[in-house]
């Protein structure tokens, strides 16, 4: 059942990943890969690598509905469900693709692969995270921490209206009178 699922999930990430360069909007193409993202998360998770298989998943999730919020703010049609040409140059992209697969498919085949030696290690996290990142592991959660704090700031201090600034749906209408007789 296992393996059933592992092809399964196999065909819908390539058919999602195929479908990015198909369809014919920007939010279409970035749900696909998304839906491509997943598959291949949940793919992680039937091989048991599960710190690898819930981080693609997570990561993947967060980054696309980012970019598909960015893509409704910023973009000139409405959501980018506006139709548009995915794809530049159709015949070059599509001979370097051929290439790049063929290149890719012929190291996997002709590349000596070196057999197990030893046996697997008794926590798979801490290995990896161990083979990653070394002695470097508090540093780089600290520098997350100082990202996100640094992705929150710039969004507070990019609007120069505070949160109890707003006074009904005309966003440019000014602050009204205090009833009570205070300043604002």
């Amino acid at each position: 059942m296992q393996e059933i699922a592992f092809w399964g999930l196999a065909v819908v990430a390539v058919a999602a990943g195929v479908a990015v360069f198909a369809v014919d909007s920007m939010a279409r193409a970035t749900f696909s890969l998304l839906a491509s993202f997943l598959c291949v998360g949940l793919e992680l998770l039937l091989l048991d690598l599960d710190y690898l298989g819930v981080l693609v998943v997570l990561m993947m999730i967060m980054e696309m509905l980012v970019m598909a919020v960015f893509m409704i703010m910023y973009m000139m049609n409405p959501g980018g469900l506006m139709p548009m040409v995915m794809v530049h140059n159709h015949r070059g992209a599509l001979a370097i693709s051929i290439g790049v697969f063929a290149a890719m498919v012929a190291g996997i085949v002709l590349t000596p692969w070196p057999e197990r030696a030893g046996e697997p290690p008794r926590d798979p996290t801490f290995a990896l995270g161990e083979a990653i990142m070394g002695p470097k592991m508090l540093v780089m959660m600290v520098i997350g921490l100082a990202i996100l704090a640094t992705m929150i700031a710039s969004v507070v201090l990019a609007t120069d209206r505070g949160r109890y600034d707003r006074y009904g749906d005309r966003l440019d209408a000014s602050r009204p009178a205090d009833p009570g007789g205070g300043t604002p």
